[in-house]
């Protein structure tokens, strides 16, 4: 159970049909003691920024397996910067290369979950390394 009370944002970026994963980690972080405000599909970078934004969240996780990431995700975090909301704490997850992991972490995603991580996984690292809510 988290001891924070944490509010995590789901999104689906792109054009990506694909959620049933999104889905899945969501209600596991919602069952973890976390707040989780999921999305939908089709989302833009901008409209995922705005969400987080009004949604005052501490964590946003990104969910994408249309191999658009190395664009869409980018300009997530700097759409998450440019609202004064850099501390946010960016996860992806879904059908990304490893090749392309590295260019990610640059960019400011902070971890990337590959398919089948087990959810306590994803929990224990939102858990570590998100921003206080209280702070």
């Amino acid at each position: 159970m988290s001891r924070r009370h944490l509010r995590v944002l789901v999104a689906k970026p792109g054009l990506d049909g694909h959620d049933r994963g999104a889905k899945v980690v969501a209600r596991g972080l919602r069952d973890a003691g976390m707040e989780v405000i999921y999305t939908g599909l089709h989302k833009t970078p901008s409209q995922i920024v705005r969400t987080a934004v009004d949604e005052d969240v501490q964590v946003v996780g990104l969910s994408i397996l249309s191999g658009a990431h190395n664009r869409l995700l980018p300009e997530v975090v700097k759409g998450l910067k440019a609202e004064g909301m850099g501390d946010v704490l960016i996860i992806a997850g879904g059908i990304i290369p490893a090749a392309d992991e590295q260019g990610l972490l640059a960019a400011g995603v902070s971890k990337v979950f590959n398919p089948g991580t087990p959810i306590a996984e994803i929990v224990a690292f939102i858990e570590e390394n998100a921003p206080d809510p209280l702070a």
